[in-house]
């Protein structure tokens, strides 16, 4: 039978020995009524309703999508959508101190996350000065960004204004920051780019299609 892939990445959580440990699934194919799931970056493991493996356990499948629960909270996952992420356990929340990202098919690393505690897209732009959000985004989020400080960037298309505000928390995975810069900006974007602003607070290490973030402070 025909399985189909999904397109996306996988995002792994690492395991920080004996710290703290991060379920996140992401269903990437179906093998009949049976979901093909890759768990906290494994090897595609192949499971039939009712069963569990590694902690998640499949409830019922359709079609392109399967019903899973996992770190106490159930999910619907869809063939193509970003790896889910849910739980964790050993430590206090956002008390991680690494990240891993496997690299999408067109290169990019891209991974779900939080900003002050809401579900958004990221993609790492080690271009970016500060972490950058659509202005659609900012609304979603709640920011009050229009009583910001605004600046005048360049771009391709010419200049554009954005608004200066900084992100009391940003989460990926186990990995909290507080206190980041970031701004607004009026383009349409389908994520939101994970900048220097964050990204220099890491020791960064990259190897093939595997990027790694150690926390420096």
């Amino acid at each position: 039978m025909k399985m189909k892939r999904a397109a996306a990445f996988v995002f792994a959580s690492a395991l920080a020995a004996g710290a703290w440990a991060q379920n996140v699934v992401q269903l990437q194919g179906m093998l009949g009524k049976k979901a093909l799931l890759v768990i906290d970056g494994g090897a595609p493991r192949v499971v039939a309703p009712g069963d569990t493996a590694n902690g998640v356990k499949v409830l019922s499948t359709s079609g392109d999508s399967a019903e899973v629960e996992f770190g106490g909270s159930r999910r619907t996952l869809h063939i193509g959508d970003a790896p889910a992420s849910v739980g964790n356990s050993g430590g206090a929340p956002g008390s991680g101190s690494r990240i891993v990202l496997t690299a999408s098919n067109g290169g990019h690393f891209m991974t779900e996350g939080r900003i002050n505690n809401q579900q958004v897209q990221f993609m790492v732009d080690t271009g970016a000065t500060t972490v950058s959000i659509p202005e659609t985004d900012a609304k979603r989020l709640g920011l009050n960004y229009k009583e910001g400080r605004t600046a005048t960037y360049s771009t391709a298309n010419g200049q554009i204004k954005v608004w200066l505000v900084k992100i009391a928390s940003l989460r990926v995975g186990d990995v909290e920051v507080r206190e980041v810069d970031a701004n607004v900006v009026p383009a349409a974007m389908p994520y939101i780019l994970l900048g220097n602003s964050f990204l220099t607070r890491f020791q960064m290490k990259r190897e093939n299609d595997i990027m790694v973030l150690e926390r420096r402070y």
